[in-house]
This record gives C-alpha cells, sequence and structure tokens, in this order.
C-alpha cells in the first residue's frame, strides 16, 4: 500500500496541481497569466524532482556517472523550482510602497532566510554526526527550505490581502505547509532511531498538492495582490517573531541532542535577531509616519467640510445621527450639537419618507450582496429651525458602519422651477390659466364626465369698449383694467371652477358640476359674471365702463375640447354680432345643409345629464 502511495499517489497529485494551475492560467491575463505560469511551472519542477529522487534513492550505494547525473538532476529540479516559486510570488505582488515598506520586506526576507539556513544548518549537522549521506540530506534539506521560504512568502502576502480575497493564499499556504511538514518527516526517516514515516509522509504530500491544485480557482486567485498596503494587521507584526522562534528551537534542540556546536550557528542566529530588533525600530517609524499622515488628511478633510456649502452626515445602521458638517447651521439654522443623536427620518417631511426608505434598503441589499454602488440620490423636504420646509437633494451612500447622506439646499431652485412652470401655463399680467392650461382642463373636464354626471359647460367672454378705453387712456390703464376684470372673474364663480386669459381682452369660464345640468344656472352664471364685468373700474383716478359679451355651449356626447371651444366663440361672435352686452348660447341648427349658426338661450330648458 505505502509503495502505490508513493510511486503513483505523489506523481498524480502533482501532475492534478500543475494541470489546475496552468488550466486557471489559460482564463487569466497579464501580471495574473504569468504568475500562475511560473507557478505552474515550479510545481511540474517539483514533481520532476520528486521522480528523479525516487530513482535517486533506488540507487543510493552505487557509484559512477549516472548516480552522479541522477543526483544532479534532483537538485538543479529543487532550484528551479525553488527559484521559479520565488519568482511567482514576486510577480504576484503590485507595485508600490515607501522605503520604509521596502525596507521592513528586506528585513522580513533576511529573518526568514537567515532562521531557515539556521535550520538546516543544524540538521545537517545532524545528518554528518550519524554518519549518513551528506549529499542526500543537502537534497533532503533544500526541499524543506524552499518549502518554507515560500510558505513564507505565502504568509506575507495573505497579510497584506484584504478579507475577500485571502482564500486562494490561505489554501495554498495550508498546503504547502502539510508538504513541507512531509519533506521534513523524510529527513528523520533516515535516522535509525525514528521509525519509517513512509506512509505518512506521502500521505502529506498528496493532500498538499491537492490543497494547492485547488488553490487558484478560489477566491483571489486571478488577482494582483496590492502589498504596497503599508498598514500591518496584528497577526502579521506576530507572524514576525516566528522566524526567530524556529532560529531559537533548532538551536536549542540541536544543544540539547548532544550534538557539536560550531561559530556559524550563533552568528546566524544572532543576525536574526539584530533583524528583528531593527525591524521593531522600521515598525515604530512607518507608525509615526502613518499617525502625520492620518493627521494631514483629518486636517485635510475637515477643511473641505468646514468650508463645503453641503451638509455632510454620518448616521448609524438605526439612521441615528452620528455627525453632521457646520454647514447645517448656515442651510437649516441648527447647531451641529443639537442634532447629534437625533433620528434622520424625524427631520425629513412625511410625504417624502417612502422614497427615502427604499434608498437605503436598496443601499443595504447591495452592501450585503457585495455590489458598491457610487449611492442614491433622493429629494425630500427637511424641517429647518425655523419650522420651514426646505428642499434638499441627497445622495445616500453607504458605508461599514451605517450612512453617508451628503444633502444641498435647492429650495431656491425648486421655487424658480415652480415659477417657470406656473409661467409656462398662466397668463403672467392676470395669474389666470392661459389658453394651454385651459384646453387641458377641458379634456380632463371631458374625461372624467359619466354618464350619471352634469355636462361642463364653457363661456367666452370678450370685453366691449375695451380698445377705446386703451387707446384713450394708454396701455397702462388697459392692463389694470384687465387686472381688475379678472379679480371680478375669479370672485364670481365657485372654487371648482376654472377663469382663464386666452389673449387681448377675452377671457373664459369653464364650469362643472351642475352648473351645464340646466340652462337657467348656467345663465344665472353668465349673468353675475356680465354684472360683475359691466361695473365701472377705477383707472388712475377716473371711472372707466365697458360692457361683455358672452357665448355659451354646454358639452354634448362625444364632443372634443377644440368642438366645445369653437362652439362657445361662435356663441360670443352671434351676441357681439346681436348687439354687444349680452349672453348668447350655441345651439346648432341646419337647414338645407348650412353652416350651423347660434341662437339665444332660452331660459326654461334644461339639460338632462348625459
Amino acid at each position: 500500500m505505502g509503495l502505490l502511495v508513493a510511486d503513483i499517489g505523489v506523481p498524480t497529485a502533482h501532475g492534478v496541481a500543475v494541470l489546475s494551475i496552468l488550466a486557471r492560467a489559460r482564463s487569466a491575463t497579464g501580471r495574473v497569466r504569468l504568475r500562475l505560469l511560473l507557478l505552474g511551472v515550479s510545481t511540474g519542477a517539483a514533481g520532476v524532482h520528486e521522480l528523479v529522487l525516487r530513482q535517486l534513492t533506488a540507487l543510493r550505494g552505487s557509484t559512477g556517472m549516472l548516480y552522479a547525473a541522477i543526483e544532479l538532476l534532483a537538485v538543479a529540479g529543487i532550484a528551479l523550482a525553488l527559484g521559479l516559486g520565488v519568482a511567482g510570488m514576486v510577480v504576484a505582488t503590485g507595485d508600490g510602497g515607501t522605503v520604509l515598506t521596502w525596507l521592513r520586506r528586506l528585513l522580513d526576507g533576511w529573518m526568514i532566510a537567515g532562521s531557515l539556513f539556521t535550520l538546516g544548518w543544524v540538521l545537517l549537522l545532524h545528518r554528518a554526526d550519524l554518519g549518513g549521506d551528506v549529499l542526500a540530506a543537502l537534497s533532503d534539506l533544500g526541499r524543506v527550505v524552499a518549502d518554507i521560504l515560500v510558505l513564507g512568502l505565502l504568509l506575507v502576502l495573505r497579510f497584506a490581502m484584504r478579507r475577500g480575497q485571502r482564500a486562494s493564499v490561505s489554501v495554498a499556504a495550508v498546503g504547502l505547509a502539510i508538504f513541507a511538514v512531509s519533506d521534513t518527516l523524510r529527513i528523520f526517516s533516515a535516522d535509525p532511531v525514528v521509525p519509517t514515516a513512509l506512509p505518512v509522509t506521502e500521505t502529506c504530500s498528496m493532500t498538499g498538492m491537492f490543497l494547492i491544485a485547488a488553490a487558484p480557482w478560489l477566491p483571489g486567485g486571478d488577482s494582483v495582490l496590492g502589498v504596497d498596503r503599508r498598514e500591518l494587521p496584528v497577526a502579521g507584526v506576530v507572524a514576525a517573531f516566528l522566524p526567530v522562534v524556529v532560529c531559537a528551537v533548532a538551536v536549542v534542540l540541536h544543544t540539547l541532542s548532544g550534538d557539536r556546536l560550531d561559530v556559524v550557528t550563533p552568528v546566524v542566529g544572532g543576525t536574526v535577531l539584530l533583524a528583528l530588533s531593527a525591524r521593531q525600530g522600521v515598525v515604530h517609524a512607518e507608525s509615526l509616519c502613518l499617525a502625520r499622515e492620518v493627521a494631514t488628511r483629518e486636517d485635510h478633510f475637515r477643511t473641505l467640510v468646514q468650508g463645503s456649502s453641503d451638509v455632510i452626515a454620518v448616521a448609524g445602521e438605526d439612521c441615528v445621527l452620528l455627525y453632521i458638517s457646520p454647514a447645517v447651521q448656515q442651510v437649516f439654522g441648527y447647531r451641529p450639537e443639537d442634532l447629534l443623536g437625533t433620528h434622520l427620518p424625524l427631520l425629513i417631511h412625511p410625504d417624502d419618507l417612502p422614497p427615502l426608505t427604499k434608498a437605503v434598503s436598496k443601499l443595504r441589499e447591495e452592501y450585503e450582496l457585495g455590489s458598491h454602488s457610487l449611492g442614491r440620490r433622493v429629494s425630500c423636504r427637511m424641517r429647518s429651525a425655523d419650522g420651514q420646509w426646505r428642499h434638499v437633494e441627497s445622495t445616500i451612500s453607504r458605508h461599514a458602519n451605517g450612512l453617508i447622506v451628503n444633502s444641498r439646499d435647492t429650495s431656491e431652485r425648486v421655487a424658480l422651477q415652480a415659477r417657470l412652470e406656473h409661467l409656462a401655463f398662466h397668463d403672467a399680467l392676470t395669474g389666470l390659466p392661459n389658453r394651454a392650461l385651459f384646453a387641458d382642463r377641458i379634456k380632463h373636464a371631458l374625461a372624467k364626465r359619466s354618464a350619471d354626471s352634469a355636462p361642463p359647460a364653457l363661456l367666452f367672454l370678450d370685453l366691449d369698449g375695451f380698445k377705446k378705453v386703451n387707446d384713450s387712456a394708454g396701455h397702462a390703464a388697459g392692463d389694470e383694467l384687465l387686472i381688475q376684470a379678472a379679480r371680478r372673474l375669479r370672485a364670481a364663480v365657485r372654487a371648482e371652477d376654472t377663469v382663464a386669459r386666452l389673449g387681448g381682452d377675452e377671457f373664459a369660464a369653464l364650469l362643472e358640476g351642475h352648473a351645464g345640468a340646466c340652462e337657467s344656472r348656467t345663465r344665472e352664471v353668465a349673468e353675475r359674471l356680465l354684472s360683475a364685468l359691466t361695473m365701472p373700474y377705477r383707472l388712475a383716478g377716473t371711472e372707466a365702463v365697458v360692457a361683455a359679451s358672452i357665448g355659451l355651449a354646454v358639452a354634448t356626447p362625444g364632443i372634443t375640447p377644440a368642438e366645445l371651444m369653437r362652439n362657445a366663440d361662435l356663441a360670443m361672435y352671434g351676441a357681439k354680432a346681436a348687439g354687444k352686452g349680452r349672453i348668447q348660447a350655441y345651439r346648432p341648427q341646419t337647414h338645407n345643409n348650412e353652416r350651423p349658426s347660434s341662437s339665444i338661450l332660452r331660459e326654461d330648458s334644461c339639460i338632462s345629464p348625459g
């Protein structure tokens, strides 16, 4: 069983690892692809070394050129695997870093290399004291040194990565650690005191290779690792002592075993301790530099926030305000300290809470799914210190502990927009709806009419004698007359009715409800309007009297807004033609295919609904 695992299982595991890494390299590009290719070839070289080593073991004890050539090939295989593995790890890293960062990395490298050298030297001395094959021991130690060196690089990369990208390197590190245990056990298996551990070593080799084969397909396996991060986690600080511990343990075990101790071991171990001391000084210097940078950035941020006209707020997960910028006092009249601890929705208009709540919920869902958007823009009204509602436009973004709300006061813009919309649909002189808005009101009145409701009625009014007043008293007096006429018309109709100025001295009134049910009711409204318009006007100290001609049209089933307005217009011109200062209704009369004309409204005629 042991021979089956050794001769078939281990080479198969190496082959699977090589194929997996190379297959992952085909789907990658740029630096990631080069890194995977180097690691794949490195794993392949390690597999070749494994096969050659087995041949070397079979020929152990023999002499001649064949044994020397195979031994040289084994050493070349492990050297190639080590070189390509280290190159792959270097290619995996991103560019950047300060002088102190690179110095810390250099010291880390020497501590790892020094501790490995000490460990290897001690093991080599142990093998020599046992009278074993020193060349074979060097080959085995080369494997262990290569494993631990690449493992150290993997651990350094892991500490420099974000949490979501650590899976690939972590699994590769575990696999390589298991593989290193296998190589270490192989060294001690030559000791006659230690029983053979072949099944364990081969099982560890297979397990390590299979984990390395799976690593490239895990999160972080296809990304360039940014080791230019200057901050160092606690685990990274603790890991810096690991090489020193390894070095110390190797020296202590060598001493306790009674083996001879030469000058190399304490000298190299001492340099590792010195490197650790220097590294701690570099880390302290980095901390001071980072502290200064943080203070500078905080000052810069504070200057930007305090000088901004936008209100920047930070809220927790429960929407309680944790910070708000000083601009809130200029915009809303609050002191920043007065709003701390306030529930943000309490400041928002109740009608605007649903879109705000929806935006916050959407941001939370995206954050939980790992999608980080630029934020959601929401328009709402916020209560100011004087109790008024101010229009604001807010951009809401997520951060680890809650929300960032950047708000800008848009009250003036909203007021200007409302003013422009009002001017687009209202007469600038009188403030009444213009022709466009009036036509839209007619359209809605006709659309909402049901079979059981009364039809709407339409009145067209034209001031008789306005041109004479305008020409004699001036345009200012004429404008004042139109303004007073508009006020009288608004006062003479109900709130649900619509009065509009169509242009010049032409006005119109849309009567809804029961006004169109009976002609007598419609005539009452028309007479009230006529009476109001014919009363004297006080213009610049003088009085002016004008009359009015009114045309009336009642909506019929299927009539369009344009047809209803045309009918009222025809009735008005009929009233003017009949002598002005009167009311006339539109009645279509067709005789011998003649054009419809209008007739005088009869007071006793009622129009049934529908």
